[in-house]
């Protein structure tokens, strides 16, 4: 793929998270270095790049024509103005500043969702749709802050779908569970950095035993690189410390659009036991027409 055959504004980053996945591993390497830190990556020379992503400099050379640039110098530029897409993109005036906290954490949770949006289109969420839409029994592993709640939070959603589905957040009960499972069991892994051993160590032994799995994860990891359907998470942090990660916003459309999806293809059944519960909430607390029907 060239970079001059389409167009000029490609988004480079939703293009890294798609190709990421099929990459040679030392370019992965590169994918991964360039992911966690894009304006870094922009700025280092293609020595640099190659030190700290522990590869050769032809290695940078062939990512960069991999991911559809002419060279690295090509590469750098995309890369840099992806790094300031939210700055171009929602202040209104050349010297437009956030002068409010919640302008700030707004900014970044539309530019993450922004980032993420291209990557989600191109990913196998039909396919995995199909896979929870089949199976036996459902298990949904996340750990840390942001993939703990959210594991209960795609537990939620699935049970109204009337699919079994349990979560578990601790490392030694996922170990547990994994050694139980079978080819009519799907595992939703949940993980930004899809980086944390025990969830990686869990879903390979869930694997080893016929499970399939469903990785909600950074696209050049070692939980994306042994995912069966690989949804990817973009997590591209700012520099201001005091507010939670904005990838958590990431990881939650990944979620909608992969729920979503299920809905969709089951909508008769969708639709009578989504119709059930309204009648039973209404029944239980009133309320008008409206009124949010999962809370």
């Amino acid at each position: 793929m060239n970079g001059h055959a389409d167009s000029l504004s490609f988004d480079i980053v939703a293009r890294i998270a798609e190709l990421a996945p099929a990459l040679r591993s030392a370019e992965r390497k590169v994918a991964a270095l360039i992911l966690d830190d894009l304006t870094g990556a922009s700025r280092a020379s293609i020595g640099a790049l190659a030190e700290k992503a522990d590869v050769s400099v032809a290695t940078v050379t062939r990512f960069a024509k991999a991911v559809g640039c002419e060279d690295v110098r090509e590469l750098k530029l995309r890369l840099a103005q992806a790094a300031a897409v939210g700055q171009r993109f929602f202040e209104r005036e050349q010297d437009a500043v956030a002068d409010s906290l919640a302008a700030r954490i707004f900014e970044d949770v539309q530019t993450t969702l922004a980032q993420n949006q291209g990557a989600l289109r191109a990913a196998p969420v039909a396919d995995a749709a199909d896979a929870l839409a089949e199976v036996s029994m459902i298990y949904v592993f996340g750990m840390g802050g942001g993939s703990t709640a959210l594991a209960d939070e795609m537990r939620f959603r699935l049970v109204r779908l009337g699919r079994p589905v349990a979560s578990y957040q601790d490392g030694l009960l996922q170990r547990m569970v994994a050694s139980t499972l079978s080819k009519e069991n799907v595992v939703i892994a949940l993980s930004v950095t899809g980086q944390t051993p025990e969830i990686v160590e869990n879903c390979r032994l869930a694997k080893e035993y016929g499970a399939r799995v469903i990785a909600l994860t950074a696209p050049a990891s070692p939980l994306g690189a042994i995912a069966d359907w690989l949804i990817p998470i973009i997590a591209i942090e700012t520099d201001f410390i005091y507010k939670p990660s904005s990838s958590r916003y990431a990881m939650m459309m990944a979620l909608d659009l992969l729920v979503t999806e299920l809905a969709v293809k089951q909508a008769d059944r969708s639709r009578e036991l989504l119709r059930r519960m309204k009648h039973a909430l209404d029944a239980h607390r009133g309320g008008g027409e409206r009124q949010p029907l999962r809370d």
